[in-house]
C-alpha cells in the first residue's frame, strides 16, 4: 500500500507542471544528474500540455454537435489511460522509475498533442 501510494505521489509529482516556463525546450536535452532530468522533463511536458490543451479546444470548436460530446469522452479517457500507464513506470524499481514515468508521460502528451493537430487536416 505505501508503495501504491509513494508510486501515486511520484507521478504527480511529474505531472505537477504548473510551474515550468513558455521558454522552447522541446529540443533541449534532458542530460544532468536524476533531479535535473525530471525537472527537464517536466518543462517539456508542460510545453507539450500546452500545445495539446490549444489543439484541444480547436478541434473542439470544430467537432460538429454528435461528435462533441464524444470527443470530450475519448480525450477524458485518453487522460486516465496515459496517467495510469505512466503511474505503472513510475512504481518501478529505482530512481530510473522517476525517469521512466516521466518520459512516458512526455512522450505519450506530445503524441497525443500531435494527433490532436492533426484534426481536419486529413
Amino acid at each position: 500500500m505505501l508503495r501504491t501510494v509513494l508510486g501515486a505521489a511520484t507521478l504527480l509529482a511529474l505531472v505537477s507542471i504548473a510551474h515550468a516556463g513558455d521558454q522552447d525546450v522541446s529540443e533541449q536535452s534532458c542530460d544532468g544528474n536524476t533531479y535535473q532530468m525530471v525537472e527537464c522533463l517536466k518543462a517539456k511536458t508542460a510545453q507539450w500540455d500546452k500545445r495539446l490543451n490549444t489543439a484541444y479546444q480547436k478541434a473542439l470548436g470544430a467537432a460538429g454537435d454528435k461528435q462533441r460530446e464524444q470527443f470530450r469522452a475519448a480525450q477524458r479517457l485518453w487522460i486516465q489511460y496515459r496517467d495510469a500507464n505512466c503511474l505503472y513506470y513510475g512504481m518501478g524499481e529505482g530512481t530510473i522509475a522517476r525517469l521512466e514515468a516521466g518520459e512516458c508521460m512526455r512522450s505519450m502528451t506530445e503524441a497525443r498533442a500531435k494527433e490532436l493537430e492533426g484534426i481536419g487536416q486529413q
